[in-house]
Formats: C-alpha cells, sequence, structure tokens
C-alpha cells in the first residue's frame, strides 16, 4: 500500500532530531583533534586516535539497524527509543569531553561519543523510509540535509562564538580551553532537546500487518539475517559502496587533519610543543609543579610560549567557523533541492558526481588559500557534503527490500567506516607523505579522493535509483 505524502513540517519535524546529532559529529568532527593536540598528540598520531569513531560504526550500526526493524511498541515506536538511548548517552558524553585530563581518557570518551551518535543516526535514516512515499524520499533526505547543515554551522562557530562573548580561549599548557569546554556542553543540551522535539511531534506507523511482524520477528536471528542481507545486497549497493569509500576517505582526511593542517599553512599558527619551552625530567618529559602545572625554562621561555598557544587557539577558533561554512552551503544546496523536488524529478546520479567533484577541487584549492578566502574551499565542500547525506541515500532507499531498511541502512554504513577505519591506521599519513611532508598534502589527498569518488558515480545504471 502506498504511504500518505507527508507536509514540508511534518518531513521537517521527524527530521528535527538531526540538528543534534550534527551538533555532535560538527563539534567531534571540528575540534577533538585540536582536544588531542592540545592533551599532547603529535599531528601523525591523530588519524589513530580516531580510529574509535570508525570501528564504532561498523559493530553498532548493523545491530542497532537489526534491533530496530525488530521493534515495535504502540507507546514508544519503533525507531525512536533508539533516538533517545543515543541521545542521552551522546549529551552525557559531551558534558564530559572536554574535562579530559589526558589523552587516553578523551580518545575512550570519543569511542563512546561516537558509539551514542550511532545509536540515534541510523534509525533517523531508516524513519525518511518508513514514512515517505516513493516520490517523496528524495525530498526526505534532502530535508534532512538542511537540518544538518544548519546544526554544522552553529555548532562549528561555538567556540568562536562564545570566545566573543566573553569566556576565554587561553588555557595553561595541556588544558582545553574554558570555551571549548562550554561549547560542547551547549551541545550536548541541544542534542537531547532536538531529539525530544523528533520524539514528541512525530507518530510511527505500525507495520502493516502486525501479526505478520511478530511472527517475523519470533523467527529472526542477527547472525543468519545479517549474513542473509549481505548475500541478498543489490548491486547498486555495491556500486553506492564504491564512490561512499572515496567519500567517507576525504571527510576522514578533514576531520582528522584540517585542524592542524589549516591552523599550520592558512594561519602560520602551529600548536608549539611545550617540551621546547619547558624543563624536562631525565625521561624526557616536562616538569611539573605542585599544582600540575608545566614548570617553564623561564619567564621568557613561558611568555613566548604563551604568545604562540594564543595564536593557535584564535587560529584553531577560526578554522572552526572555516568549518562551518561547509555546512552553511549544503544547507543551501539542501534548500534549493528541497524546493525543486517537491514537484520535479531530479537526476540523483548526476547531481552527486557534479556535487563531490567540486568538493574535491574546494580541498585543493586550501593549498593555495589565505585566511581570507580559505571560506571558498569550504563552500564547495559545502555541496559535496550536502549531496553526501542525502542522494547516496534516496538511491539506496529505492533499490532494497523495504523490511530490511534498518539492518540495510547499518550494512550500508559499513562503506563508510571501513575506509575510516584504513585512514586511521595510516592510510591517510602513508599516502599524503607520497604528495609531500606537509600537513596541508593531506587536503590535496582528500581532493583528489573526492574527485574519483564523483566519477565513480558512471557506475550506477539502475533507472529507479537515478531517478526520483
Amino acid at each position: 500500500m502506498e504511504k500518505r505524502k507527508l507536509s514540508f513540517w511534518q518531513i521537517w519535524n521527524m527530521s528535527f532530531g538531526f540538528l543534534g546529532i550534527q551538533f555532535g559529529f560538527a563539534l567531534q568532527g571540528g575540534f577533538m583533534s585540536r582536544i588531542f593536540q592540545t592533551l599532547g598528540a603529535d599531528v601523525d598520531s591523530i588519524p589513530g586516535l580516531w580510529i574509535a569513531a570508525p570501528l564504532t560504526g561498523l559493530l553498532v550500526q548493523p545491530i542497532i539497524g537489526y534491533l530496530s526493524d525488530n521493534t515495535w511498541s504502540p507507546k514508544f515506536g519503533r525507531r525512536k527509543p533508539f533516538f533517545l538511548i543515543g541521545a542521552i548517552l551522546a549529551s552525557v558524553t559531551l558534558f564530559f569531553m572536554p574535562h579530559s585530563p589526558v589523552l587516553w581518557v578523551a580518545a575512550g570518551l570519543l569511542w563512546v561519543l561516537d558509539s551514542s551518535i550511532n545509536i540515534s543516526m541510523e534509525p533517523f535514516r531508516a524513519l525518511v523510509a518508513d514514512k515517505l512515499p516513493e516520490s517523496q524520499r528524495s525530498n526526505g533526505f534532502v530535508i534532512q540535509t538542511l537540518i544538518i547543515g544548519i546544526g554544522t554551522w552553529i555548532a562549528s562557530n561555538l567556540p568562536w562564538l562564545v570566545n566573543k562573548l566573553g569566556v576565554t580561549n587561553e588555557a595553561a599548557a595541556g588544558v582545553i580551553p574554558p570555551s571549548v569546554v562550554v561549547a560542547f556542553s551547549v551541545g550536548g543540551f541541544v542534542f537531547l532537546a532536538s531529539i525530544l522535539f523528533t520524539i514528541f511531534t512525530t507518530k510511527e506507523d505500525p507495520p502493516a500487518d502486525l501479526e505478520k511482524f511478530h511472527l517475523e520477528k519470533k523467527e529472526s536471528r542477527f547472525i543468519p539475517d545479517l549474513v542473509l542481507s549481505l548475500k541478498e545486497m543489490p548491486s547498486t549497493m555495491k556500486k553506492l559502496g564504491v564512490i561512499q569509500f572515496f567519500s567517507w576517505f576525504a571527510f576522514f582526511t578533514m576531520w582528522s587533519l584540517s585542524g592542524p593542517a589549516l591552523t599550520e599553512h592558512v594561519f602560520n599558527a602551529p600548536k608549539p610543543v611545550s617540551k621546547e619551552y619547558a624543563k624536562l625530567d631525565n625521561k624526557g618529559n616536562e616538569l611539573k609543579n605542585n599544582t600540575n602545572e608545566i614548570v617553564f625554562l623561564n619567564d621568557e621561555k613561558a611568555s613566548e610560549y604563551k604568545q604562540k598557544d594564543k595564536e593557535f587557539n584564535d587560529a584553531s577558533d577560526l578554522v572552526g567557523s572555516a568549518t562551518g561554512i561547509y555546512g552553511l552551503s549544503s544547507m543551501v544546496f539542501a534548500l534549493l533541492l528541497t524546493f525543486y523536488t517537491m514537484k520535479n524529478k531530479i537526476n540523483r546520479k548526476y547531481i552527486h558526481m557534479a556535487s563531490l567533484i567540486l568538493g574535491g577541487l574546494g580541498f585543493i584549492y586550501m593549498f593555495f588559500a589565505i585566511p581570507a578566502t580559505l571560506l571558498y574551499s569550504f563552500i564547495l565542500i559545502g555541496f559535496a557534503w550536502g549531496s553526501i547525506l542525502s542522494m547516496p541515500y534516496a538511491m539506496l532507499s529505492s533499490s532494497v527490500n523495504p523490511k530490511k531498511m534498518g539492518m540495510m541502512m547499518g550494512l550500508f554504513n559499513m562503506f563508510i567506516v571501513i575506509p575510516q577505519i584504513i585512514a586511521a591506521l595510516g592510510g591517510i599519513n602513508f599516502l599524503y607523505k607520497l604528495i609531500g611532508e606537509a600537513h596541508i598534502n593531506a587536503m590535496l589527498l582528500a581532493g583528489i579522493s573526492l574527485i574519483i569518488a564523483g566519477l565513480c558515480n558512471f557506475l550506477i545504471t539502475d533507472k529507479n535509483a537515478i531517478s526520483g
């Protein structure tokens, strides 16, 4: 039976929780590397510290997809229980993250944070397919992208805004600045509040045949269902997986290394290494006083370190704000597509191809950017991001069994997390150093990867997936 069409505001309400999810992702993507550097990580070790994020996605999303496919409660619905559980866990973790005393605690909390975000996120993707008829699928995913763009832009600017409101972005060596602490706390509140808004404004539809649903639920088993779903994976999903591989390799490179690369190359303000300014013990570690503060060689070195750290924190705020531009341009991209897809069909394949190639050019332009022109890079990257968050899912939802939408969305996540795992385990460091030792070359690598992803759209030939 054809699902009834929903109004713009009904689709908006059911997607609004993505605002909070994206607050979590944007704070994680824009400022985790800054936290790692503040706690003493060197730049080349940062991708490895990020490995928790894709690993949790690989494990969590198929399981959550399977569980949400096989859940129904007349009171709580099918997907909404998972929204809420993930939101509570993520909000608590966002609050504690910037209070991490040492590097391993921050890396561990990143693991918890990404798991929690994943618990909320994939059921949201499945909810669009649950609620909307085929004719509104593109529109539904594009509206999600619009909300994601809003969240990315606001959250990426939070530390800068908080600093402008009077909260300092300076702190002692090894201590995360108060402006970042406040920004993460705000993010935790927004995450939970926006998820609750969707829960209270959106009613889920029960399975068409409830008796059959309960019977299939009793007979279902995760591992056999997982194996069967892998065997039944349509060819379009596999081809989209190739595109996703290169797309997410590029964006993981940006999230993990754009902070150090751009503060160094564009702003000429790298993170100062405290060991170069401090007294060291016989093991080469910084000496600390009774209040656990680093003991500098002299007042001049302490002042020099403080000045350079101030320059780094100012540059990091500006990089974060520039990063938020890609959320803003993805929002404009989504807004234009929203109005267009309300009345017209689109060629998803060519829109996705063009968007990814433009994003790749944006990454490459970073090599030539100055602080005043860096925003142009992120404007182009935003076109790619807006398309990545909508077009592959719209194409996928037209190609899979609707009864297994949650499981398939979870499996589709493999094509997102595997490239990130490869990148974190040394793929980024190995490949960008083939171009050159400077960290900005990692952004050139991201650009090349995204252009390859765009060209891989020629693989998509299914007319149902292409047109929508």
